[in-house]
This record gives structure tokens, C-alpha cells and sequence, in this order.
């Protein structure tokens, strides 16, 4: 298997540029202006190809949609728990995480997205002005659809990472006389970007029907489910200004009694009146393509296949994956080193290792998985793989304890192929990995249309199309996740959109998916205080702890776990073997098995209370109560501190810290929008300002 994808910023940068520029008044032989380029198939290709590879750059999928920009939601943590002090600088990944973002933040910029908009855009008028489209129409309208595709999805990132934003459906003019211009509402941007994928879809193959459409191009199966994303989105809530778009007419506001969710300074949250239409157009896409007898997707029936194949670098053999964005190893993508299983640098593959904290999760993920579901391993892992202190600095793999930093496995360096392990042997800066960053899996079809159908027809009532229910999709996921014949699989919370909530959390684990599909359902807020909650009472000991649908008894965690090493691979450690969930008085083999003090063991001790140990303990406490401070415009903790054992000592503690009003904020609640960066603004001609406090 190879990856194709073609580099060529060259050849898009002369048709952008040619298009703003009339110095010369006479064309040059060798100039590709956008009417010469689209008048040949072959550079109409390669055209679109340089858009797929705008979608590599750090600013895009190479690294901060990827990566940094998965924010601080209730199983993800860009950049983990923080200090207030790193919150609030002045740039930096941790503060806009945890929804402290500010105009000098020069990781949240959007230039980059522009770019890939605009590329875009000149393919899509390109073609639809060229001759090619009349005397050609079977591969130019696939490129059509190509390039109508990857302008929705990057006015789609800009819109649910910023709210309102410039939008325009064309190209920039020479003169600049189409360039300037403020924001456009959302819901104008969701309905012509629909429109557009709706036309879309009609042009473009399914995956390996023509030659080269595999799962690093825009193909009909994405394409539909695509179009069903962007349509939950914009039927969803967000968060709106009333200052500058004050027509509430087509909005529904948020009208329930959720904490942190308050109109506050003309800030309020709000979805379209007719949020119903846009759930129907989901349903009809994901059924459609569920149904469709030459649809050549299907769930690959090993989850931790999906991630063995794309860290290898290889195609997953059931099209799982409905498009990747394609990296090269050594040229592209951090995916794998600054998130995965980590491995220590010097230990024999290279000075760097591999995996780390950029996301990490917690507990209270790891907890809130059956321990029968076979995508908790993948989703989080307590291993490392280095020198183990406890055995002699023995290089193997080992259990780490840290409730606040449980890393994510769907990355492996173990997987990964000879080609980049020969690159990562000699390097001594991180390398690209160039591991796929998957954009759209099969199983979000099922869960896509699950949620939908359950929205307008309830749980059971089977589609005509699909000829499933809401509930039979959900249960297909959770089949794959307990086997087949499993009782589990229709064991989940009687709540049917909180079992969807749940099982999207299970199923898409760091996959960049779970900050904003809470942000749409209105739940960014109110699942960040449930986790937080939840770990702090971990922490204490003394009540029970509601994680998701489980409920945790009091003193029922255990106190020490066990663990032994695979019988075939001893320097790897055999999890099944873990006793995560079963407090055991002693060790069951000493001569087997490995122990680790776990967090009842390290935090319900009453030293850690008292002493130089008091304020390390405090500051955990804190760190947990921070985390994604910036969401809220006002904190009150008072009856949370009422619960815990030592609840006055993390008062006190955590009144040293600012937040909410006292931290910058105080202006707006439900703040998950990205500042404008404040180049962008002067750039702007007055035309652009900042909203929401920023």
C-alpha cells in the first residue's frame, strides 16, 4: 500500500496569485491563469489535489484540528489540568482550551482555513466556467464535487470553532473589492454550504469505483455523511451575539434552567427555530447511505484494527475510515507523537519517543467504560513503555497511576511501519509521523442517523429507507464493542439521548469529535461540571460517584491494582489481567504479578491532608475545578465543597485562584467560540471586531 496524495502548493499558488495580479498585460506562456488551468483535466487534477494538501498544515489538520484545538471537554484535556497561572497567558494552547482565548493568541488563527477556503473556491469557479464541464461532465463534475466538498468542510471548521465569520461563495477579486467585508450570521453560512454538499453528493463516486477515489479523496460516502454532520450542527445550539445579529425570529433560545447557560450582556445560546428540517437532512443522508446496496463501507468488525491499519499507514481493508486527511510520514502530521501510548526517547528507537500529554484524559473516561468493552484499551491507557523504576529501570511496559493524566492508545509506535521507525531512529526533533488523521468513521453513520431518528420518531419506529430504528443503529456500534450475541449490547441508559451521549464518547475517545458535539447538543457546560465533580469526590473517597450511567459506591475503587505481563510478550503488560475494578485485599500471586498504589491508596490517605503534603493535594483539588474555567462567566463550588471530607481545606485553597468573573471573563457563559486574532482584525479595514468579551 502506498499513500498518493500529491504536494503541490506550487501550482495553486500560481493560480491564486494570477488571479490578483495585473501587473503584466500580456499573459506569459507559461502562466496557469485559472481559465488556462481549468481547460485541462490534467491540471484541473492537480489543482484539486493542492487543496487535500492544504489540509496538512499545522494550522489546518496537521497538527491544531488534529491535535491542540480538541479543547477541554468531560474525556479530553488539551494540555491536561493546568495551573490558573498558564491560563490566563497571554498565548499559548492551555488557555484557549480551556476557553481563556484573547485577541494575541497566535495559536488560534484562521489563515490557514481561509487559504484552503480559497483554493477551494478557485477550483469550484474554475470548473464551473470551464468548457471541460460540458465536453467532459463525468470527471469535471467529480471534481466539482471534490472541490464543493472541501469548501463546506472548511467554512464548516470555521464556523463551529468561531461562530459568525466572513463567508463568501467566491473567489477573491484582483482589485480586493470583494475581500473586505464583516461577519456573515451562521445560519446563512450552514444553509449555503448545505446547499452546496447537497449538489455534492450527486457528483462524486464511492470509495475504489474510479481509480485513485480511495479514502484520502472526497468520495460519496464521506460526502453524505459530511452533509449530515454540518446539518446536526447547524440544527444544534450555540452560542450567539444579539448585539450584532439581533433578529431573533429563526432562533430558538435556550430556555432551561442549566447552570452556566444564562443570557448574560446580549451573549446568549440559541439554535434555529426549525432545527427539526436540518435533523431530517441528516437522517435522509445517513439512511441513504446505509441503505444503498453499492455503499462499500462497513464497521470493521476489529475496533482495534481501525488503529493497527492507520498507524501502519495503511488502508483499513472494510473502508471504516469514510475519509482520512493524508500526511507523510517524515513530512506531515503529529498525530501519534504528542498524543497516544507513550514510550520513553532513548530506549533504542530514537532520542524523541512517541505518544504524549498534548490530550491526554482521566479516570473518570476510564471509568465510565464497561470493563467488557473492548474499545477502552484503545480509547485510554495507563501503560508506558520505558524503564520501569519498579523493576530496576527494566525497559518494558508498566502501569502509570496518575488519575489526572491517563493517556489515549488509539496511537501506537508499535504499529507504526518500518518507514517511519527507520525516520525516527535518527531524528533528534519530533518527526511527522505521518499517520492519517481520520475525519469520518463509518460507525458516526449509524450514531449520526441513531440520534436523528430518535430526535423526530423516537427510538423504535423502524425507517423506511434505512429499514433500522434509532435503537437498532445505536446497538450495531455497541455489538462491534461487546461481540456479538453480548447482553450488554442492549444494556445502556434507559435515557435513549443519553445513551447516544455516552456511546459517541466511547466510540470517538480524542478523535477530535467530543468537545463540539457537546457544544451542539447545549451539554459543553454541564458535562464539564459532571466530570469535575466526579473526580473530586473520587478524590475524597467518602460518597458515591455518578460517572455517565454507572454509579461508583463509596470505598468500592481499589486500593492497589495487580498486574501481570502477556505469557507470549512478557515486556508487555497483559490488561486483562488488572483487577481496575475489584478492590482486592492482597496480592493474588507475588510471584506474578507487579503492584501500584492506585488513587484511594495516594489520596485517601490522612497524610496527604496535613503537612508538607497539604498543598500538592489542594492544588490537584484545584487543577480539577479550573479546567475549562473560561466557559462560565461565574464559579460557585459552595455546595460541592459541602460533600468532601476535607471540603473547607479546598475552599481555601481554591479561593487563591481566579476564575469565571475574577480570572477575565465575567462578560458571557457558554464561551467555547475562538477569539479573531488580532492581525486578522486590523487586516480587517474596521470591518471585523471581536465578540463575547474577547
Amino acid at each position: 500500500m502506498k499513500r498518493k496524495l500529491i504536494f503541490l502548493f506550487l501550482v495553486t499558488g500560481m493560480i491564486i496569485c494570477s488571479s490578483c495580479s495585473d501587473f503584466l498585460d500580456t499573459e506569459s506562456p507559461s502562466e496557469q491563469t485559472p481559465q488556462t488551468t481549468f481547460e485541462n483535466e490534467g491540471m484541473t487534477r492537480s489543482a484539486i489535489m493542492g487543496i487535500y494538501s492544504q489540509m496538512c498544515n499545522t494550522y489546518v489538520y496537521g497538527q491544531k484540528m488534529s491535535v491542540n484545538w480538541q479543547g477541554v471537554s468531560d474525556i479530553e484535556l488539551a494540555s491536561g489540568y493546568s495551573t490558573d497561572a498558564s491560563l490566563k497567558t497571554a498565548s499559548g494552547d492551555t488557555p484557549a482550551a480551556n476557553y481563556w482565548c484573547n485577541s494575541n493568541n497566535n495559536t488560534i488563527i484562521w489563515k490557514e482555513i481561509f487559504k484552503f477556503v480559497e483554493l477551494a473556491s478557485t477550483a469550484v469557479e474554475g470548473i464551473r466556467n470551464s468548457n471541460l464541464l460540458q465536453t467532459k461532465p463525468e470527471s469535471m463534475k467529480r471534481y466539482l464535487g471534490e472541490a464543493l466538498s472541501l469548501r463546506s468542510l472548511a467554512y464548516f471548521e470555521l464556523v463551529r470553532r468561531w461562530g459568525d465569520v466572513p463567508y463568501r461563495n467566491e473567489t477573491s477579486n484582483s482589485d480586493l473589492s470583494n475581500v473586505y467585508m464583516g461577519k456573515i450570521d451562521r445560519d446563512s453560512i450552514y444553509n449555503s454550504i448545505i446547499t452546496d454538499m447537497q449538489e455534492a453528493v450527486n457528483y462524486l463516486p464511492y470509495v475504489d469505483k474510479v481509480a485513485d477515489y480511495n479514502c484520502e479523496r472526497i468520495t460519496k460516502g464521506f460526502a453524505k455523511g459530511l452533509l449530515a454532520r454540518i446539518a446536526l450542527f447547524a440544527g444544534g445550539w450555540s452560542l450567539r451575539d444579539k448585539n450584532q445579529f439581533p433578529d431573533l425570529t429563526n432562533v430558538e433560545q435556550y430556555s432551561g434552567n442549566l447552570p452556566g447557560m444564562e443570557e448574560i450582556n446580549g451573549y446568549y445560546v440559541g439554535r434555529p427555530k426549525n432545527w427539526q428540517d436540518y435533523y431530517k437532512i441528516a437522517e435522509q443522508q445517513c439512511a441513504e447511505l446505509l441503505a444503498d446496496p453499492e455503499n462499500p463501507h462497513q464497521l470493521d468488525p476489529d475496533y482495534g484494527n481501525i488503529w493497527k491499519t492507520v498507524c501502519h499507514l495503511d488502508y483499513n481493508p472494510y473502508n471504516e475510515n469514510l475519509f482520512e486527511v493524508a500526511n507523510g510520514a517524515g513530512q506531515s502530521g503529529d498525530i501519534g507523537t504528542l498524543m497516544g501510548c507513550p514510550m520513553d526517547g532513548e530506549i533504542g528507537f530514537g532520542s524523541r519517543g512517541f505518544g504524549g500529554s498534548y490530550v491526554s484524559s482521566n479516570g473518570y473516561y476510564f471509568y465510565s467504560f464497561d470493563k467488557n468493552d473492548k474499545r477502552r484499551d484503545y480509547a485510554v491507557t495507563w501503560t508506558r513503555y520505558g524503564k520501569n523504576s519498579r523493576n530496576s529501570n527494566t525497559i518494558e511496559q508498566y502501569l502509570e497511576t496518575n488519575m489526572m493524566s491517563v493517556k489515549f492508545g488509539k496511537w501506537n509506535f508499535f504499529w507504526t511501519n518500518d518507514a517511519y521507525r527507520a525516520i525516527a531512529l535518527t531524528a533528534t526533533s519530533r518527526t511527522p509521523t505521518g499517520i492519517n488523521w481520520i475525519l469520518m468513521r463509518y460507525s458516526d453513520i449509524y450514531l449520526m442517523f441513531a440520534e436523528a431518528r430518535y430526535a423526530l420518531e423516537g427510538a423504535d419506529v423502524v425507517s423506511n429507507i434505512a429499514h433500522m430504528s434509532a435503537r437498532e443503529a445505536l446497538e450495531k456500534v455497541r455489538e462491534r464493542a461487546f461481540g456479538s450475541g453480548s447482553p450488554e449490547i442492549t444494556n445502556y441508559d434507559p435515557d435513549f439521548f443519553e445513551a447516544i451521549v455516552h456511546e459517541r464518547a466511547w466510540e470517538f475517545g480524542c478523535e477530535g469529535i467530543r468537545k463540539l458535539d457537546l457544544v451542539r447538543w447545549g451539554l459543553l457546560d454541564k458535562k464539564l461540571e459532571d466530570m469535575k465533580e466526579a473526580m473530586v469526590l473520587m478524590y475524597d473517597g467518602t460518597r458515591d460517584v455518578k460517572i455517565f450511567d454507572k454509579t461508583y459506591a463509596a470505598g468500592s475503587f481499589p486500593e492497589k491494582i495487580y498486574y501481570a505481563y502477556q505469557a507470549n510478550d512478557p515486556k508487555f503488560v497483559d490488561l486483562s489481567s488488572v483487577n481496575f475494578y475489584t478492590r482486592l485485599a492482597s496480592n493474588p500471586d507475588p510471584s506474578k504479578y507487579r503492584e501500584a498504589d492506585w488513587f484511594p491508596k495516594t489520596y485517601w490517605n490522612e497524610s496527604n491532608y496535613t503537612g508538607d503534603k497539604l498543598d500538592g493535594t489542594m492544588t490537584d483539588y484545584c487543577k480539577i475545578l479550573i479546567a475549562g474555567s473560561g466557559l462560565r462567566a461565574s464559579y460557585d463550588y459552595s455546595s460541592l465543597f459541602g460533600k468532601l471530607k476535607y471540603g473547607s481545606e479546598v475552599q481555601n485553597k481554591y479561593e487563591n485562584y481566579k476564575v469565571g468573573a475574577t480570572g477575565g471573563n465575567g462578560v458571557c457563559n457558554y464561551r467555547h467560540l475562538y477569539s479573531i486574532y488580532y492581525e486578522d482584525i486590523t487586516k480587517a479595514k474596521g470591518y471585523l471586531s471581536n465578540s463575547y468579551g474577547y
